[in-house]
């Protein structure tokens, strides 16, 4: 299926969470087999393009297209987490959101030092979460220089905001607006 094909089927929900916002629903395509294989089918061709050595994918919607495009890949994949979810000793990273903060945690061990590491998110708005992933696989010792998202709301920067971090971002599909 073309990325047009796939961008039909994610479903556009008005004023969800708030007045004047168009979410982009992916549900709708991960519920639909042909297309989702067809989307990780596509995600994986960027990671494989990035040298990818591992995944690794952002708590929660990352988690299932990152553990998809791992395993079309024959790669190991590394969970980005929220806080107090790994039993072991982490390293993490706190981030600005837009109304307010957040964390992200990972085991340092899931990494090697030097390992190529393509991030895999559903989707890229302002970009803190994913540069906050992007800097936290760093510091673990990976290197990050390529992320592949479902989709990008382009208006929000960002996709401009990683490649600051000299990170290129390759997409599914892209929807105007916020």
């Amino acid at each position: 299926m073309t990325p047009d094909d796939l961008k039909a089927l994610v479903r556009t929900v008005p004023d969800f969470p708030a007045a004047g916002i168009q979410f982009r629903d992916i549900t709708t395509l991960i519920s639909h087999g042909e297309g989702f294989a067809a989307c990780v089918r596509h995600l994986a061709g960027f990671a494989r393009e990035g040298g990818a050595e591992a995944i690794a994918g952002m708590e929660a919607r990352g988690f299932i297209f990152g553990a998809a495009v791992a395993v079309e890949l024959g790669i190991g994949f590394v969970p980005v987490r929220k806080p107090g979810k790994l039993p072991v000793e982490v390293i993490g990273i706190d981030y600005a959101l837009e109304y307010g903060a957040d964390r992200l945690e990972m085991d340092p061990g899931a990494v090697t030092p030097g390992q190529r590491v393509v991030l895999v998110d559903d989707l890229i708005a302002t970009g803190g979460t994913a540069c906050a992933a992007a800097s936290l696989l760093r510091r673990a010792g990976a290197v990050v220089d390529r992320a592949a998202f479902v989709v990008d709301l382009p208006d929000l920067g960002g996709a401009t905001r990683l490649g600051r971090l000299d990170v290129a971002v390759d997409v599914v599909m892209e929807f105007a607006g916020e």
